[in-house]
């Protein structure tokens, strides 16, 4: 099975992994010249934008560890296109959140970064 194929078979565990946690799936795949978002949600008021990563193994580290700094500043740009093409006021609460796989463990990581203006 190739990567792509393994990346979309993952993010629609995870998916099914937010639903069950009363999350409300809005978006999946959000992608603009800025970049791509994996899945936009809200739990509860929080408008969250979720990053999913998957290691098989522990050769490149860790899934949590692949969204360094400079994935964060991406997503953050990513996230402020679909708030305002989804006209989100500036008073939405919002999180980024990373669900990391690595193997057959899933771990959701709500806050894992803070919003990183420009």
């Amino acid at each position: 099975m190739n990567k792509r194929k393994i990346g979309a078979q993952k993010e629609e565990q995870v998916c099914a992994y937010l639903l069950s946690e009363g999350i409300d799936i809005r978006e999946r795949n959000f992608r603009c010249r800025q970049g791509e978002i994996d899945i936009v949600g809200y739990d509860g008021a929080y408008l969250v934008f979720f990053e999913v990563k998957y290691r098989s193994g522990k050769r490149a580290g860790s899934a949590a560890e692949a969204v360094g700094t400079a994935k964060q500043r991406k997503i953050c740009r990513v996230s402020d296109h679909y708030r305002m093409l989804h006209r989100c006021g500036e008073d939405t609460p919002v999180r980024f959140d990373v669900v990391a796989i690595d193997g057959a463990s899933v771990q959701w990581i709500k806050n894992a970064f803070f919003y990183i203006a420009r």
